[in-house]
């Protein structure tokens, strides 16, 4: 080879390596003015801003306006965009500028989430510094697939005797929990989140267009609970602007959901989607989006099936993680037929109903035991409480028609006076006060002591103490077989022969020490 071909073998090697350099350098500089592409406001409304000039704009994408203020691009016309404002926007005026970040909506997840309380946007509300998580998730995700999951197999305890018992929840469930204002629908919840302490279950509670005052309370009697310490709180109150309302579900959704993706168990609250509705509706007016039904936007229904939709537990190749929901909706004069109410029961896996009749009577909670309905959880449900509960919904459903029927003064035989005074102890069994869940076999204990006719003979006043002795009895006699209710094994018929003589002993000892004291008096 001459020099003069080695020459021109180094030449080309040269500028070879400088035109991969220039490439390089261009390919990045266009990446770059991507970054930088510009619009410009056009008109601004009620949280809600009218963009031109960003042809290349995806939907979902957050656009960066001046003094950090970012929205969510949600119309996508040809000649304007749409979008969300996703802060305090007084600042903001026509002419304005703005740019797309060429990044989705997303949300801060992971372990440092838990014990924070944080806006939907994951800015910290709790004056403890910046969120520290490392992984940031979109707000919305595709629900999974069917065939990646299982069914509903492992119950999820609330705490509350009536639920637990008659309306059984399983993890992966989707429970909608309605009723008029208040009724005790977030005192349901918060319960719930509260007895899930050394549980291995992770609560994310969504507040969604609540009171400063009321989500302040709520987190304060977390915190006193030691709750917050498995518990993510996502706050958007009745203050916040519009879009923060409407993303707040679908941002404490992904929270959940990475928790979940990790092989954990994992309940989310919504508190409550009747405002997401609202925060939607006023969205859609103000952006002038076409309505799907005559009277109300047909994608309500949307907004609400692809958020509860993600709600399931996964198969075991996908690490058996599981995600339950409890949508709150709030009804009008109780009117359970309404719009949204229809919606979200038509969507959900059944629905605990809160009367304000049973309230007002100081019937707490409120249930009202025959229009509500678990579809799935009986699936789920302790085999110990088809021995103790099996027979009683039906039973209590029978004895609230015949105690209505009796109001009127009707002469009843003596099988149907027993009847009625077995159901009002039921009903006082059944009874219970917030922050004051109780545990699996103390709930078996009381079930079958009423059940088996035990306390037909206790006045209606001193059911609660007799029930307070049973539960100690419980804990202190019957360990042995309260861990083996806990490991979900069956109560045999000499177990429960067992329990009911143990229990029979207690209210025996109970009425005898009564009849001392009277006559002491």
């Amino acid at each position: 080879m001459t020099q003069t071909q080695e020459q021109t073998i180094n030449l080309t090697a040269i500028l070879d390596r400088a035109f991969s350099h220039v490439e390089r350098v261009a390919r990045d500089h266009r990446a770059e003015l991507a970054l930088e592409e510009m619009g410009t406001v056009s008109r601004v409304g009620d949280g809600v801003a009218i963009v031109r000039g960003l042809q290349h704009a995806q939907s979902e994408e957050l656009l960066a306006f001046p003094e950090g203020l970012v929205g969510m691009a949600f119309n996508l016309d040809e000649e304007e965009i749409g979008t969300i404002l996703l802060g305090n926007y007084e600042h903001l005026a026509a002419g304005a500028s703005v740019r797309r970040t060429q990044r989705v909506t997303d949300v801060p997840v992971g372990e440092k989430m838990l014990g924070r309380v944080i806006d939907p946007t994951g800015k910290p509300l709790d004056g403890r510094g910046p969120v520290e998580a490392r992984d940031r998730r979109p707000i919305e995700r595709e629900a999974p697939n069917i065939m990646d999951r299982a069914p509903v197999a492992t119950p999820l305890q609330t705490g509350i005797k009536s639920i637990d018992a008659l309306l059984p929840i399983g993890r992966g469930q989707r429970e909608l929990i309605v009723g008029d204002r208040q009724t005790g629908k977030t005192a349901i919840a918060l319960d719930t989140i509260i007895n899930q302490h050394d549980k291995n279950v992770i609560c994310v509670y969504c507040a969604i267009g609540q009171e400063k005052a009321s989500v302040a309370r709520l987190i304060a009697d977390l915190r006193e609970y030691q709750a917050m310490d498995y518990c993510v709180v996502v706050v958007a109150t009745g203050e916040s602007v519009p879009g923060l309302q409407y993303i707040a579900p679908y941002a404490a959704t992904s929270i959940a959901e990475a928790f979940m993706d990790d092989g954990r168990d994992v309940l989310i609250i919504y508190d409550d989607l009747t405002k997401h509705a609202r925060a939607y509706r006023e969205l859609s007016l103000l952006l002038r989006r076409p309505p799907g039904r005559e009277a109300y936007p047909g994608d309500i229904f949307y907004i609400h099936s692809r958020l509860l939709e993600r709600s399931t537990h996964l198969r075991e190749s996908l690490g058996s993680g599981s995600l339950t929901a409890l949508p709150i909706v709030e009804t009008q004069a109780q009117n359970i037929s309404a719009y949204i109410p229809t919606n979200l029961i038509s969507i959900t896996d059944g629905q605990i109903y809160l009367s304000p009749t049973l309230f007002q009577r100081g019937v707490l909670p409120a249930i009202d035991i025959g229009r509500s309905v678990s579809r799935v959880g009986g699936k789920a449900q302790l085999p110990a409480y088809r021995a103790a509960a099996g027979d009683l919904r039906l039973s209590y459903s029978q004895f609230e028609e015949l105690e209505a029927f009796a109001r009127f003064g009707t002469r009843l035989d003596k099988e149907t006076r027993r009847t009625i005074e077995r159901g009002r102890r039921v009903r006082e069994i059944l009874k219970q006060n917030q922050y004051q869940p109780v545990p699996v076999p103390q709930q078996i204990a009381a079930m079958i002591a009423v059940s088996e006719g035990l306390l037909d003979e206790v006045p209606l006043d001193e059911i609660g103490k007799v029930e307070r002795r049973i539960q100690q009895v419980m804990v202190e006699r019957m360990g042995d077989m309260a861990d083996r209710i806990l490991r979900g094994e069956k109560l045999s018929e000499e177990d429960q022969a067992e329990l009911v003589d143990v229990l029979s002993h207690v209210v025996d000892e109970y009425q005898h020490h009564q009849e001392a004291g009277d006559a002491n008096a």
